[in-house]
């Protein structure tokens, strides 16, 4: 059998990241039909959490730290997602907050119209924030998914009395 096969050769988008980007929303996208957007994005809160923890143990073993400081986290959030082609960037950072804006989805086209995908960034964010800060509410007030340009994400670092009502709360380990 030959290497240089008209199939081989042929035209067609595909690899393994393209893959699996479209594995990731049909399959978001059957849990949204099959359980409903809240079901679906709680399946995926599950997921995101777990990844959270990993990366953050990455970058925690990276950087020789037991914990990341405030700046830390803001920064790693940027970075971990520049690693999977995203395009984040911090908008605002004070003691209360991390705001950060997205001008490009990791999941790129694939996103649109599935927002239970979110729930990969609150989770993968609300848990290294809270692992590191004690406490973190993930907000997305816009999202590439939902038809918005960009995204932006407030990442509260203070309990409140009244959470928001579409924000995630996360809460790291007890001393």
């Amino acid at each position: 059998m030959s290497n240089n096969t008209a199939v081989r050769k042929a035209a067609v988008d595909l690899d393994r990241d393209l893959f699996l980007r479209a594995l990731l929303r049909e399959l978001s996208g059957t849990l949204q039909d099959v359980v409903g957007l809240d079901e679906a994005s709680g399946y995926v809160s599950v997921v995101g959490g777990a990844i959270g923890e990993q990366i953050d143990t990455s970058y925690r073993h990276a950087l020789q730290v037991e914990k990341l400081s405030r700046k830390q986290v803001a920064e790693v959030l940027v970075d971990l997602k520049r690693r999977i082609e995203g395009d984040f960037y911090i908008i605002e950072e004070r003691e209360d907050r991390i705001v950060l804006g997205n001008r490009a989805c990791p999941f790129g086209k694939f996103v649109e119209g599935r927002p239970s995908l979110c729930m990969m960034t609150s989770n993968v964010f609300g848990s290294i924030a809270a692992r590191n800060l004690g406490y973190a509410r993930v907000e997305i007030e816009e999202s590439i998914a939902q038809g918005h340009p960009g995204c932006r994400i407030v990442v509260h670092l203070k309990p409140v009395q009244d959470p928001e009502p579409d924000a995630r709360e996360y809460f790291g380990p007890t001393a």
